[in-house]
C-alpha cells in the first residue's frame, strides 16, 4: 500500500475524528446563550463524567478493531462476525451494568467534583437521563472497532458525523427551543446515541453481508460465545483498561501539577493540551490505518506487508507532526489569545508553547506504536510500557519540577510520551518475527 492509498483511508479518520469536539462546543454555547452558569457547570460536570466512564471502556473500539483486522486478513469471514457479535454482546452487558450501577455512579462522581449544591443537583438531573445511553454507546465502540478493522474510514466517517449532528439538532431543539436546559441536552445525546446505534448496526450487516462469502450462520453462534475465543478477548479488553487508566491518570497527575503552580500556569497548560489533542486528531487518522493494516498482514502471515505498512503509514505521521509542530510554535500564540484574553494566561502560555510544539513533535511515535499494537492484539505489551513509561514520567516530573518549575514539568511529559514510545518499541522485532 502506497502513501496515497493510506492516505485516502487515514483523511475520513481525522475528519470523524475532528467532529467530536464540535458536540462539545455546540453544548457550551446552547446552554451559555439561553441557560445560567449553574447549567453550564453542570453540563462542563457531567461531560466530565461521561467522558472519564466512557474513555475506560473504549477497549471495546480497539480490541474490535485488532480481532477484526486479523480476521480479515486471514480470510475468516465467520470470525469478522463473530469478533462483532462477541464485541456487542459484551458492550451490551456492560452498558446494562452501568446503568443498574448508576446511583453509586452518580454519588461517587458527585463526591469528586467539587461543585456547588445548584450545580450537583442539575448534573444529577443530567446524569439521570444521559445514563441510558451507556448500552447504546458502547454499542457503538464495537461498531466503530469492526468499520476501522475492516478499514471501512468513510462509513466510519458517516456513523461519527450523524452521530455528532443529531446530536446537534436536537440540543438545540430541546434545550434552545423548549428551554429545558441540561436536562433538554442529555435528552438529545440520548436519543442520538441510540438512533445512532440502529443506523450503524443496520450500516455495519449491510456491509458484512455484502462480504459474505462462507456457509456459516450469519451469526455463528459457537463461535461468539466460544470459552477461548471469549477469554482472550476480556484478556485483551483488561489489558487496554489498564492501559487506559494509566494514561488518564498521567494526563490528571500533569494537569493536578500545573495547578501548582497558580491559575495562571493552570489555565495556560489547559489552553496547550487543546492544541496537543487538536494535533492528536490527525495523528490518530494514521494510527487507525495502522491498526487495519497490520492486523490484516498479521492475519495473512504477511511480515513483508506488514513492515511496509509501519512504515508508510509512519512517514506519513511523522511528516503531519512535523508540519502541525512548527503551525504551533509559528501560530501557537494567535491561537492562545483567541482562546483566552486574560494577560496573565497568555503570557504563561506563551512561556511554554515550545514544549507543546516538541510534545507534538514527538507524540507521533508512540501514537503510530499504539495503532501497530492494538492491530497486532498485543495488548499486554501496550500495558507494560504504560506502565514503564508512568514510572519514567514520575522520576522526571520529581527530578525536574523543584529546579524547573513549569518547564521542568513539561520537560517531564515530554519525556513521558518519548518514554511510551521507546518501551512499545523494544516489543516491535518480536512482534514482527510473529508475522510469518
Amino acid at each position: 500500500m502506497n502513501h496515497a492509498a493510506i492516505w485516502h483511508r487515514a483523511w475520513p479518520i481525522i475528519l470523524a475524528n475532528a467532529a467530536v469536539p464540535l458536540l462539545g462546543i455546540a453544548d457550551t454555547a446552547v446552554i451559555g446563550n439561553v441557560g445560567n452558569l449553574a447549567q453550564l457547570g453542570a453540563i462542563a460536570f457531567g461531560a466530565m463524567i461521561f467522558s472519564f466512564i466512557y474513555w475506560s471502556f473504549g477497549f471495546l473500539r480497539m480490541g474490535t478493531t485488532g480481532f477484526t483486522a486479523q480476521a480479515n486478513g486471514a480470510g475468516d469471514e465467520a470470525e469478522v462476525r463473530a469478533t462483532l457479535g462477541r464485541a456487542l454482546l459484551v458492550g451490551a452487558v456492560l452498558g446494562i451494568a452501568i446503568v443498574l450501577l448508576q446511583w453509586p455512579l452518580s454519588q461517587l462522581a458527585l463526591i469528586l467534583l467539587n461543585g456547588s449544591a445548584e450545580v450537583e443537583a442539575i448534573t444529577a438531573d443530567y446524569f439521570r437521563i444521559r445514563i441510558w445511553g451507556a448500552p447504546a454507546t458502547l454499542s457503538i465502540f464495537a461498531l466503530t472497532g469492526c468499520l476501522v478493522g475492516l478499514g471501512r474510514s468513510r462509513h466510519l466517517l458517516l456513523v461519527q458525523v450523524f452521530l455528532n449532528g443529531l446530536n446537534i439538532l436536537l440540543d438545540v431543539l430541546f434545550a434552545g427551543v423548549f428551554g429545558w436546559g441540561a436536562e433538554g441536552i442529555a435528552l438529545g445525546t440520548v436519543l442520538a446515541e441510540w438512533i445512532t446505534v440502529i443506523l450503524a448496526t443496520g450500516l455495519v450487516v449491510k456491509l458484512l453481508r455484502e462480504r459474505r462469502a462462507d456457509s456459516e450462520p450469519f451469526w455463528p453462534r459457537h463461535r461468539i460465545v466460544d470459552t477461548d475465543r471469549m477469554l482472550r478477548l476480556m484478556a485483551a479488553n483488561t489489558d487496554i483498561l489498564l492501559r487506559t487508566l494509566l494514561l488518564l491518570f498521567s494526563f490528571a497527575w500533569f494537569i493536578n501539577q500545573s495547578a501548582q503552580f497558580g491559575d495562571a500556569v493552570l489555565g495556560a497548560n489547559h489552553i496547550l493540551l487543546q492544541l496537543v489533542s487538536f494535533s492528536a486528531f490527525f495523528l490518530d487518522g494514521y494510527a487507525f490505518v495502522a491498526e487495519a493494516l497490520v492486523g490484516a498482514a498479521l492475519g495473512a502471515k504477511r511480515r513483508q506487508d506488514l513492515a511496509l505498512a509501519v512504515r508508510r503509514s509512519s512517514e506519513l505521521a511523522a511528516a503531519t507532526a512535523v508540519l502541525l509542530a512548527l503551525l504551533i510554535a509559528c501560530f501557537g500564540n494567535l491561537a492562545i489569545a483567541a482562546l483566552t484574553d486574560l494577560a496573565a494566561v497568555r503570557d504563561a502560555a506563551a512561556d511554554t508553547l515550545g514544549w507543546a510544539a516538541l510534545y507534538v513533535l514527538l507524540s507521533f511515535a508512540a501514537f503510530q506504536l499504539d495503532g501497530i499494537f492494538i492491530g497486532a492484539t498485543r495488548t499486554r505489551e501496550m500495558r507494560n510500557a504504560s506502565f514503564v513509561s508512568l514510572i519514567v514520567f514520575m522520576l522526571a516530573w520529581w527530578w525536574l519540577t523543584p529546579r524547573y518549575g513549569s518547564h521542568g514539568l513539561w520537560a517531564a511529559f515530554v519525556i513521558f510520551v518519548c518514554a511510551r514510545a521507546i518501551a512499545l518499541a523494544g516489543y516491535y522485532p518480536r512482534l514482527l518475527r510473529g508475522a510469518q
